[in-house]
């Protein structure tokens, strides 16, 4: 199978690594050519457009940071729309909105072409060991074409429904994860100020009913003081914006959302919007003069799983049980 993959940013580029690593005829396209040509040095063939790609590989991947990217690069100039037709697999790795995701792949899709929409979830550390978790939303034909190569890409891949239902559900994860990273924030910062040692408070929230994925990987960086998680505060803000504009579609009432998006608003405004995720505890440590910083933790998160093939998670079929 001939894999192209668009966009080799901080995701991206792990994810196509694991194609790469693991035997697949890989060619390569991002505006940065420095990226480029170390997939090249690699083995990767070069692509000259996103139209390329599509005319010579078997599946074209793409990883953008935002739906505009990914509309200019599928249906702008020399993009995938003039060069995919029958027997050919767009795979959408992004984070991005679920009503474009659903356009695009429509365009796609009546090119003859199928689509498949597949973001990951677990971090960065995951993606660059094949280790990270898939959300697909495709058609179930679709989705078994797809599965050998999400597999490698991938350790959990879940088949969440149509397409438009992995970008919901993965914007849902991305939220929660935004609220534990605030949370953690604020915990960190008062066992600080009252007085607790910030080893021992790590230890008792990753022991206790407190503890997370995010605790266990984000909370690392923040106290090491690197704050180096590959995440971006406008990264945030975009999932998040697009986390409330679920919600206001379907009317529900949010109370915890619009403080989140405010608070990350805010962050923006005095740290930019190319700071580091974590840092958003600097709001913390500035009101109170507080440093939030110990020793002993990494700069930065790496996998310590072996590199595993990858399987589909199928959701348990739980009986239902009748109201009363």
């Amino acid at each position: 199978m001939r894999v192209g993959f668009i966009g080799l940013g901080n995701v991206g580029g792990k994810l196509a690594g694991s194609i790469l690593r693991n035997g697949y005829e890989l060619t390569v396209h991002d505006l940065d050519q420095d990226l480029v040509d170390g997939f090249v040095e690699r083995g990767a063939g070069r692509g000259t457009s996103p139209k390329h790609l599509a005319e010579t590989c078997d599946v074209v991947i793409t990883c953008l940071p935002s739906p505009a990217a990914c509309a200019a690069v599928v249906e702008g100039p020399e993009g995938v729309l003039e060069g995919i037709g029958p027997g050919k697999i767009w795979a959408e790795m992004s984070t991005t909105d679920a009503g474009e995701t659903r356009r695009l792949a429509g365009l796609v899709i009546s090119r003859g072409a199928e689509a498949i929409e597949c973001p990951v979830s677990g971090g960065c550390h995951r993606a660059a060991t094949g280790n990270i978790s898939i959300f697909a939303g495709c058609t179930r034909e679709t989705f078994e074409k797809a599965l050998p190569f999400l597999t490698v890409l991938g350790r959990r891949v879940l088949h969440t429904g149509d397409i438009g239902s992995a970008a919901i559900l993965k914007v849902v994860t991305n939220y929660l994860a935004t609220a534990n990273l605030v949370s953690l924030a604020e915990a960190l910062v008062t066992c600080k100020a009252a007085g607790m040692d910030l080893n021992t408070s790590y230890e008792a929230i990753r022991i206790s009913s407190g503890t997370s994925f995010v605790h266990e990987t984000e909370s690392q960086v923040i106290l090491n003081g690197s704050r180096d998680i590959s995440f971006t505060m406008d990264l945030v803000a975009k999932d998040i914006g697009l986390f409330q504009s679920i919600a206001e579609a379907h009317d529900v009432p949010l109370e915890l959302s619009p403080l989140l998006n405010q608070i990350f608003a805010d962050a923006i405004e005095r740290f930019g919007p190319r700071e580091l995720s974590p840092n958003i505890i600097r709001r913390l440590e500035e009101a109170t003069g507080l440093n939030i910083q110990a020793p002993g933790f990494p700069a930065e998160m790496l996998d310590d799983e072996p590199e595993e093939p990858g399987y589909e998670v199928v959701p348990i079929e739980r009986p239902q049980v009748a109201a009363e």
